[in-house]
């Protein structure tokens, strides 16, 4: 392993210590990289299959756009309510089975939501939607939340680079997801991206028993109250909030709005999505090892990365006070510049909140660590119905509108 990234993760300093005496990674946290990266890849590439064509699968059930925001959002909302419940409780249920109970459950939602092709168009279709994205959002945010915790444990120094590197593998998925899902949707229907994908979930519930460290730790009676009253976390937690409701519009509209104003294929626009994931999961550790090595530069990351994400999403429709027309090409450049002020802004959030925290008292262990990371993932899922639901879904999907006679 190259001596700079050694130094990175063991939080030694070679200008302080010798290099002969550089500490390596030590079995956990190798075993503990290894097993994180499987749960955010697996997790991410089956949250994220159903984005190129389940809007539209949606509308031949007779769901209308609304509902198929709300049916984004109400996954969002589990997943809120799952993280504050489970993250308060991470040290009496125990990290290591979360994850595991947590990715079972994700596995077995996903192949159960592919086979809701079978249900009766309408009210059927829809409360069944509702159920399974509800249990599967609990898996997911068990899952999530303690990995969060965990990572955060196992790496105390370097949190921000270590996060930056999972965000590789969670922007893989995303990657992935939307065209392997289009594509398999094409291929062979509806039902075989989500058993395919719900397969792969299974895989990593027994390759994480035997891979995942167990984590122990005490319980103690800090929270979500008396974290939520330092006065930087509700600032940093809107900061999370707003980039978060972006996301949850772009996954409810984006799919409609390509494939409506330029005629593409559900394939396509998995591949249109790729802009808005590579740049994301490239940048991720590069801006996570400079916000490790320059901490005083986060609230300025967070600052300009919300304020180059606010730019791109007025150009991605684009919005009409401008007078900009809309264009394939420029749909792709706004969502590379969405995805690295994305990365700029959200990667600095996770570790500022864990310095405020400790800095007001609150133990360094896996209870602050669950607390800190539930609190995360729930304002994180939190602004996700924020956008999805409101009007401007009429706007993306239909543009402009148009002057009579044209």
């Amino acid at each position: 392993m190259d001596p700079d990234l050694e130094n990175v993760f063991s939080g030694s300093d070679a200008k302080e210590e010798p290099a002969a005496h550089t500490q390596r990674l030590s079995r956990q946290q190798i075993l503990t990289m290894i097993a994180m990266s499987s749960i955010n890849f697996s997790s991410m590439i089956s949250y994220s299959v159903l984005a190129p064509f389940f809007p539209n699968e949606a509308k031949r059930k007779g769901v209308s756009q609304t509902v198929i925001g709300l049916i984004f959002g109400w996954y969002a909302l589990c997943v809120l309510v799952g993280s504050l419940l489970l993250g308060k409780y991470i040290v009496q249920i125990g990290a290591k089975r979360m994850i595991i109970t947590g990715m079972f459950v994700s596995a077995v939602c996903t192949i159960l939501f592919g086979l809701l092709d079978r249900a009766e168009a309408g009210t059927q279709f829809i409360i069944l939607c509702f159920v399974i994205r509800s249990v599967n959002a609990v898996g997911f945010a068990a899952a999530m939340t303690a990995s969060f915790a965990i990572l955060a444990k196992v790496f105390p120094n370097n949190i921000a680079t270590v996060l930056g590197c999972m965000e590789i593998f969670t922007g893989l998925g995303l990657i992935l997801g939307p065209p392997i899902g289009g594509w398999l949707y094409q291929a062979s229907g509806y039902e075989v991206p989500f058993i395919v994908l719900g397969g792969l979930l299974f895989l990593m519930v027994p390759f994480n028993i035997w891979l995942l460290p167990g984590q122990d730790a005490v319980p103690t009676r800090d929270s979500f109250f008396r974290l939520c009253t330092i006065v930087k976390i509700p600032i940093i937690c809107f900061v999370v909030l707003t980039l978060s409701s972006g996301l949850g519009f772009l996954d409810a509209t984006l799919s409609i709005f390509a494939i409506d104003k330029f005629s593409l294929s559900p394939g396509s626009v998995g591949l249109l999505m790729i802009g808005l994931s590579l740049p994301y999961g490239a940048a991720s550790p590069i801006f996570g090892l400079f916000s490790d090595k320059h901490p005083y530069a986060r609230k300025w990351m967070m600052v300009i990365g919300g304020m180059s994400t606010a730019a791109g999403f007025c150009l991605l429709g684009p919005i009409p006070v401008i007078g900009v027309h809309s264009h394939l090409w420029l749909t792709i450049l706004m969502l590379v510049v969405i995805g690295l002020s994305l990365c700029m802004t959200a990667i600095p959030t996770f570790a500022e909140m864990l310095v405020c925290a400790h800095e007001n008292g609150f133990e360094e262990g896996l209870s602050t660590l669950g607390l800190v990371s539930g609190l995360f993932s729930a304002v994180w899922s939190c602004g996700q119905p924020f956008k999805a639901c409101t009007p401007s879904t009429r706007f993306i999907k239909r543009g402009p509108p148009r002057p009579k006679g044209l």
